[in-house]
């Protein structure tokens, strides 16, 4: 086969409840299969992750824990000469492919998709429609992002001192590199984080963490937050 075009870089801890139907997923929604390598980079994971993805075809790696380090770790060892990092829980649409290529052959350099939840919540409707807008306050990770390889090298990858909010700040760096730019058709988004801990208590706190992140506060700052307020850890969780 030849050498892969897009390397999709998927980020797990214990994740065995999504990781087949989302790597059966992108089988058989890819415009082309050849042209993808899909690279699980697990975080020591202590359920059945590591045999679901080999099962699918994935290329299983084994990382340090963290999910900025699980994704520079893909990164360092993809093939493909574009990147596409994706959350465990995140379906992207028909033909995903496809619409990354042409978006990166037209002067782009990186860029993400709309998004919409798996749920009715007019609440998280609303959340999702602002992610039709192209500002930085408006990305996030779960949104999915593709770039360059060469765009990733350059900038420097994820900053590995944020344990959360990681996707945001690589994000914002990317708008002051180059023309981000979106791909109008949304991935599939899973709310179980909001139905464990509640739409508006969820959203409140991850508002915060955005205000913080504004006004200064550092990765650890963040972290401290995100723990007493969201997830106290517990390690059969799936990663942040």
């Amino acid at each position: 086969m030849s050498q892969a075009e897009i390397s999709i870089i998927i980020p797990t801890l214990n994740e065995s409840a999504h990781i087949g139907g989302l790597l059966t997923h992108l089988n058989q929604n890819a415009h082309k299969r050849g042209r993808l390598e899909i690279l699980v980079v697990d975080g020591g994971s202590s359920d059945d992750t590591q045999q679901i993805a080999i099962a699918h075809g994935a290329r299983f790696i084994c990382a340090d824990r963290g999910r900025a380090v699980q994704m520079n770790t893909g990164a360092q060892m993809a093939q493909g000469s574009i990147l596409y990092f994706l959350h465990a829980d995140t379906l992207p649409p028909v033909q995903f492919d496809q619409l990354i290529l042409n978006k990166l052959s037209n002067t782009c350099e990186a860029g993400s998709f709309r998004m919409r939840f798996d749920h009715s919540s007019r609440f998280l409707g609303l959340f999702a429609w602002l992610t039709r807008w192209n500002f930085p306050i408006c990305r996030g990770g779960d949104q999915s992002l593709f770039l360059t390889k060469s765009l990733f090298e350059s900038s420097g990858g994820f900053n590995e001192n944020y344990r959360i909010y990681e996707d945001g700040e690589f994000i914002r760096r990317l708008y002051k590199l180059t023309d981000f730019d979106l791909i109008q058709r949304p991935v599939t988004t899973s709310a179980r984080k909001y139905e464990e801990k509640g739409l508006f208590n969820l959203q409140f706190h991850f508002g915060m963490i955005h205000a913080k992140r504004y006004l200064g506060a550092g990765p650890q700052e963040l972290y401290a937050y995100y723990k007493n307020h969201i997830e106290p850890p517990n390690p059969r969780r799936g990663n942040l």
